[in-house]
Parts: C-alpha cells; structure tokens; sequence
C-alpha cells in the first residue's frame, strides 16, 4: 500500500512541475533585450571574477589586461545594442 501511494505522489509531483502552461499570459517569450540583458549580466560578472583572480595573483598583468578589454568591449557592444532596440521600440 506504501509503494502505490509512493508511485501516485511521485506521478502527481512529476506532472505538477513538468506539466507545460496552458495560459498564454504565462507564457512570455523573450525579447532580444532580454537576451542582451542575461548577456551584460554575465559580462559583468565575469569582469568581477577576473578582477577577483587578478588580485589572488592567478593571473599575469598583460592577460588580465587583455581580458578586462575584450569584455570591456563585449559590454559596450551589448549596451549600445540594448540602447538601440530600446529606443526603437515604443514604450506600452
């Protein structure tokens, strides 16, 4: 009786998290500035952990430079990109 009950609460847990979203309102798909947005986080991110290993000496001067400017750069593309689609839309 234990196993049966086991069985059906695990079958009902499985189909309450897996089950797919009927509503539409739900379900919001992703913009390309929200993409560009998860992108600057990350950027940002792993600009803090480079500098983080940068002062714990795991990396020489010229690497770290050479990194801290190409996700410099990455950033900067990624902002002017969200700026541009942003001003582009009409705000809702």
């Amino acid at each position: 009786m234990g196993a049966i009950a086991g069985l059906v609460l695990t079958a009902a847990m499985f189909a309450y998290i897996f089950w797919p979203e009927r509503s539409f309102f739900v379900q919001r798909q992703k913009t390309r500035v929200d993409y560009l947005r998860e992108r600057k986080d990350a950027i940002y991110e792993n600009l803090r952990d480079l500098n983080f290993e940068y002062l714990a000496g795991k990396y020489p001067e010229q690497d770290y430079a050479e990194q801290r400017a190409n996700l410099e750069d990455e950033a900067a593309r990624v902002i002017a990109e969200m700026e541009m689609l942003e001003r582009a839309t009409p705000v809702r």
